[in-house]
């Protein structure tokens, strides 16, 4: 099975001038755990994930007044559609993130979490999964 099987092609986007606060309200709206961070000022795109977000909040900085492109993940490993979803598991257990950026032909093409994975090796549709939302859209 390939990251394309896998992916999520609709991806949540935000910008690094955003408040934590506000990213993490449109990941809980959508039920995603990463969004990525475009920035027309930056060499790439970035990711501000869940785990970004709490250890902010841990270190007792305020979401409000807390900016995304503060905490954002900017050294990312990006991934192919074609990749083999064994290739991108065992990359994101070596990098130690648990959300690979989709990249294909210098465009964004999706983003793969390891609950999708997981999901593709189970057999489990979206649809059946608690709590589940249909596919995110850019903010």
């Amino acid at each position: 099975m390939r990251v394309r099987q896998g992916m999520t092609e609709m991806v949540l986007t935000i910008g690094p001038g955003h408040t934590l606060q506000a990213a993490a309200a449109a990941m809980s709206q959508r039920n995603v755990g990463a969004a990525v961070v475009l920035d027309p000022d930056a060499p790439g795109p970035g990711v501000i994930t869940e785990r970004d977000i709490l250890h902010s909040v841990g270190a007792g900085e305020d979401p409000a007044k807390e900016i995304v492109a503060d905490h954002l993940t900017s050294a990312l490993t990006f991934a192919s559609p074609d990749w083999s979803l064994e290739r991108a598991a065992e990359t994101m257990v070596r990098g130690g993130f648990r959300h690979l950026v989709v990249v294909q032909g210098g465009e964004l093409a999706g983003m793969l979490s390891m609950r999708d994975i997981v999901r593709c090796w189970t057999g489990t549709a979206v649809s059946e999964q608690a709590g589940a939302r249909p596919a995110t859209t850019p903010a």
